[in-house]
Parts: C-alpha cells; structure tokens; sequence
C-alpha cells in the first residue's frame, strides 16, 4: 500500500464538512468519528488490531469548531470502493466538501 506520508509533494487532501449546503449541523455528532472507524482497516500494514485506529487516509478532525473528514485521495488507488463509498457518504448526504491546500514548510495560510 502507499504512505501517504512519503511524498508531501504529490499529497492531495480534501475535507468533508460537517455542515450541509444549507449550513445546517449534520447529525449524529458523531458521524465522523464513526465513519473513519468504518474506513480504519484501509491503511498500510493493516493488521489485526486495525480497528484500533484510523486510517491514515480518512481521519477525523475539527476544523472551525465543525466536526470533518479529512480525505486522501491516495485511497482512491488503494481501494475505489472505498474512496466511493466515502464521497459518496457526503453526496448522499449533502454535506459540504473542500478541497484542501497544502502550505510550504514554514508558510502560513493567507489571511
């Protein structure tokens, strides 16, 4: 499998939000923790206690006191279907999703 953490150069990311298109809260609060939890064993070296944690290339995170998802798109070579079922989630489900910037070391985001 490849690491998504290898070269920062070819990384792309991009975040499901956990508002949808109206800017209503998704619920259950949960929801990205339970996602990323279904999505733990597609990592490298997924063994068996891979339920354990999350998977590198889908983890969850705050971003702006929202509850999100942060996606890699490194899944979409690992498994497809996973990567789908994913971007499919946050369709199905309107949620919003931004395409993710990665800064230079030492950059700061524009204000």
């Amino acid at each position: 499998m490849a690491d998504p953490t290898k070269d920062q150069t070819q990384l792309h990311e991009f975040f499901i939000q956990g508002l949808t298109s109206d800017g209503k809260q998704f619920r259950p609060s949960d929801w990205a923790e339970r996602l990323c939890g279904a999505m733990s064993c597609f990592k490298p070296d997924a063994g068996r206690n891979a339920h354990l944690q999350y998977s590198p290339y889908v983890r969850p995170i705050l971003l702006d006191g929202v509850r999100s998802v942060v996606v890699n798109e490194a899944l979409r070579e690992i498994e497809p279907l996973a990567y789908h079922f994913v971007v499919d989630f946050a369709k199905d489900n309107d949620l919003q999703i931004i395409d993710a910037c990665l800064l230079p070391d030492g950059g700061t985001p524009p204000k």
